[in-house]
């Protein structure tokens, strides 16, 4: 575990949530939030978020996969009862480590807060968060913090999405916003 707390400063991509430890030798089971695991292999440390907020870092010894959930293992945590500290913590990377995207492709959180605006400038409100469906994901739209609309992340539907602006521009067919 490093000394200094995380620069809090740099945005962090949360890849992981620890559920539990496991076993006796101080390895924690972790809910996976990345769609790739494999990332994993080429790290050497992650940022410990605890739930109040707080930031340590710590080195990761070992890492594999077992039922659909990550195994971690940290250097100086050797048995269950050191482990036990990250149960509740959410594990991340900075920003700039992400793993890049094809063109058009976007994470949850880059889409999350975005204003959502009509091709004619009219807003609809924030993305409050995505829905993942068998189909194309959904938008959920809060709109003035009382109603939500969804609206499908279709090319049909979605016109220009601009991360870095935190926009997007929709031409929904009529009666979607009504729904």
């Amino acid at each position: 575990m490093s000394e200094t707390d995380h620069d809090s400063k740099e945005s962090l991509v949360r890849v992981a949530r620890a559920v539990r430890t496991r076993g006796l030798k101080g390895e924690v089971v972790a809910e996976l939030l990345t769609d790739f695991p494999e990332r994993f292999e080429d790290l050497d440390e992650l940022v410990a978020i605890a739930p109040d907020g707080k930031t340590i870092v710590v080195e990761l010894e070992n890492f594999w996969t077992q039922n659909g959930r990550g195994i971690l293992k940290f250097v100086g945590f050797d048995d269950p009862d050191t482990a036990r500290i990250f149960v509740g913590y959410d594990f991340a990377v900075p920003e700039a480590d992400r793993v890049s995207l094809p063109k058009d492709q976007y994470y949850n959180w880059e889409l999350e807060g975005c204003a959502v605006r009509q091709l004619n400038g009219e807003l609809v409100g924030k993305v409050k968060e995505i829905l993942k469906t068998a189909g194309p994901d959904i938008l959920v739209i809060s709109v003035d913090n009382q109603k939500e609309v969804l609206v499908p992340l279709a090319e049909e539907i979605v016109l220009k999405i601009d991360t870095v602006n935190k926009t997007i521009v929709i031409d929904p067919p009529e009666g979607l916003l009504e729904l």
